[in-house]
């Protein structure tokens, strides 16, 4: 049911949850009937990335599969980085946890013998990708848990506001500071509480071109990192490397399973340019088809998914999504090449937490993308995302079942920031630009040097506290890639080509270390790289 937020200020026992994707929803459904407040941006259902994902779910539940199988190509991909006793557990609780899901209502496709029908994917060894009607999975699913939380009296609904500062007392969390989303001039509200799950998703849409919702803008790790929590990996952004390039901000997604079926990418001269880069050609780890499509690009030459032979009339059935995204484009992709490009997708860093789900902070969990498990290290493997939100929500859930219901938190009288005026959409838009110019597919020390300056600024002197989120996020990133001063995974630096095996390990840091790069910067001329903005 959802409530007016104005009963809930000032003092709650609820856990609240911050998120109504995948990780959040089901995590509050894991609850029950424990009193559980869910705050999202979005309307149910809408703004969320797992709402979008069209891949499916990874899931060792085929005859013959196996999760050390599932963990070894994990592992494999992972650029050396992938905590393997994460991996491996995540993979064992997969099977479980879409069971969970089927019980929710989640209408997973099936073969004709009635069991779950599984598709291969890039990078995987064996056929383990559960589907709902080919390309639908993800919004299958938040339709389904979206009408279950609807259903859960235990469950209050909050929809239309975000999180933009988390409160902190002692070092533990005493609650939040809310704002009615897309009024930036409306008074901040506060709300009590002591046990918090960030589940906000991932930083995308700090790039001008991504798959992400606008709200997928990194505010979770955001607030997080401002009231002091470690932040792991935020260097590895991972970019689907075939975005559908018609004109739309965020850009449709032509998802890893046409090239599964056997679709090919192809340059303006109509020839194939992956079979030269790697043994797996179209299916090699999404890195390398990033960087591969990013040349043929960079060179002029364009680049193209071809499903024409591999699908032909077939596509629409098939893939009824992209085929949608497609023809609402003037594409058909059944006679017609699909124009790509690389897009940000997926943040294999975020807000480091334990085998529980927990942060550096009492009393603060967090979830799906915006939380760094440590299993997809330097790279995620194609739908391991979903899996993991699943299996740390309910991990989430059976972690917070078993704490004694705390005090109630004290609020604060004085808000975190009274500034209320709109973000500076020039700010945001120039942000965007430099994320994709400089913190992008391709990486060097200049070019991050260079954003590092100006977002340490925007966060220093931004007056409205969503653009300093923003900002923030942003800073962590770039300073990371600054930092790690070689290629791995999805981290590639020109100016570092080669992987070098002593920086075989995690990063873990926080905003004020990313702030300490940016005054080390400072300290150094100007850059030579001019600051760039896009029309």
């Amino acid at each position: 049911m959802t409530n007016n937020i104005h009963n809930l200020t000032r003092t709650t026992d609820d856990i609240v949850i911050v998120g109504g994707g995948l990780a959040g929803l089901f995590c509050a459904l894991k609850l029950a009937p424990r009193p559980v407040t869910l705050i999202s941006a979005a309307p149910l259902g809408q703004g969320a990335s797992s709402a979008w994902a069209q891949g499916g779910i990874a899931a060792a539940v085929a005859e013959g599969d196996t999760p050390e199988a599932h963990a070894a190509d994990t592992i494999a991909v992972g650029g050396g980085l992938v905590d393997e006793a994460v991996a491996l557990g995540i993979a064992r609780e997969a099977a479980p946890r879409i069971h969970d899901l089927l019980a929710y209502g989640v209408p997973f496709d099936r073969d004709l013998e009635g069991r779950l029908a599984v598709g291969r994917e890039a990078a995987h060894s064996a056929r383990r990708i559960v589907h709902v009607r080919g390309d639908g999975a993800g919004a299958a699913i938040i339709a389904a848990l979206s009408e279950a939380v609807r259903r859960t009296p235990s469950i209050r609904l909050i929809e239309g506001f975000v999180a933009e500062a988390l409160l902190t007392e002692d070092g533990a969390v005493s609650g939040l500071q809310l704002r009615e989303a897309g009024n930036p001039s409306a008074r901040p509200i506060l709300i009590a509480s002591r046990m918090v799950v960030l589940a906000t998703g991932g930083l995308g849409h700090l790039y001008a071109v991504t798959t992400n919702p606008a709200e997928g803008n990194g505010s979770g790790l955001a607030i997080a990192a401002r009231a002091g929590a470690v932040i792991a990996d935020p260097e590895f952004v991972q970019f689907h490397p075939t975005a559908i390039m018609v004109g739309r901000d965020p850009a449709p997604l032509a998802t890893e399973a046409l090239r599964g079926e056997g679709a090919t990418l192809i340059n303006g001269h109509g020839e194939r340019f992956m079979q030269a880069r790697h043994p797996l050609a179209e299916l090699a780890p999404r890195d390398i088809v990033a960087r591969g499509v990013f040349a043929e690009i960079a060179a002029g030459r364009g680049a193209f998914l071809d499903a024409r032979q591999a699908l032909g009339a077939r596509f629409a059935e098939k893939f009824p999504t992209v085929y949608a995204s497609c023809i609402a484009a003037g594409i058909d992709p059944a006679t017609q090449a699909i124009p790509i490009a690389p897009a940000a997708h997926y943040h294999m860093g975020g807000i480091a937490v334990d085998a529980r789900g927990r942060s550096s902070i009492d009393g603060l969990w967090a979830g799906g993308e915006v939380s760094c498990t440590g299993a997809h290290g330097a790279n995620r493997l194609a739908s391991n995302s979903l899996l993991e939100a699943v299996v740390y929500a309910a991990r989430i859930a059976d972690d917070i079942a078993g704490c004694a219901i705390p005090s109630p938190a004290r609020l604060p009288d004085a808000l975190v920031a009274m500034q209320g005026e709109a973000p500076a959409a020039a700010s945001v838009k120039r942000l965007r630009a430099m994320m994709s110019a400089h913190v992008g597919v391709v990486r060097d020390g200049d070019g991050l040097a260079d954003a590092i300056r100006s977002f340490a600024a925007l966060e220093r002197e931004a007056a409205s506290l969503a653009v300093r989120n923003v900002a923030a996020s942003a800073l962590l990133v770039a300073a990371a890639a600054w930092t790690r001063c070689e290629s791995r995974g999805a981290h590639f630096r020109s100016d570092h080509p080669a992987e070098v095996p002593a920086l075989a390990r995690r990063t873990m840091t926080t905003l004020a270390a990313a702030r300490d790069v940016a005054a080390s910067l400072n300290d150094q001329p100007l850059p030579r790289i001019a600051q760039p903005m896009i029309a």
